[in-house]
């Protein structure tokens, strides 16, 4: 992962958005490798966020906001209509029904555009 961000760092990039899941492959957690690259790393400013903290608590967007009033209002609806055992969900910008049993079952391609954009944006 270091390696990683020097190589960042040499082709110009100024800025790295980090993605750790369960630590590294050596085991040390994100805030070992947050003091290592405090200490050792130079010109870096190193912040962590821990998503889990984030999704409980962080400040929802105008967005987040508009969209769990709207999934919630079709859920409601759907329960008012005898419609139960579905997932709502935003599809190209309308709430849409799917039954839980296809939301679990079925295969979703990979966006190539969005694996892209990830692509360029981690290196």
């Amino acid at each position: 992962m270091v390696e990683s961000l020097k190589r960042s760092r040499k082709s110009g990039k100024s800025s790295s958005i980090v993605v750790v899941a369960e630590g590294d492959k050596i085991g040390k957690n994100i805030f070992e490798l947050k003091d290592y690259v405090d200490e050792n790393m130079e010109g870096y400013d190193v912040r962590v966020s821990v998503l889990g903290h984030m999704q409980r608590g962080g400040s929802p967007s105008c967005f987040d906001r508009v969209l769990a009033s709207r999934m919630g209002v079709k859920a409601v609806d759907s329960l008012l209509e005898g419609k139960s055992n579905y997932m709502v969900g935003l599809i190209n910008n309308k709430m849409q029904l799917t039954p839980l049993d296809n939301a679990i079952k079925g295969k979703t391609k990979i966006n190539l555009e969005l694996l892209r954009v990830s692509d360029i944006m981690s290196t």
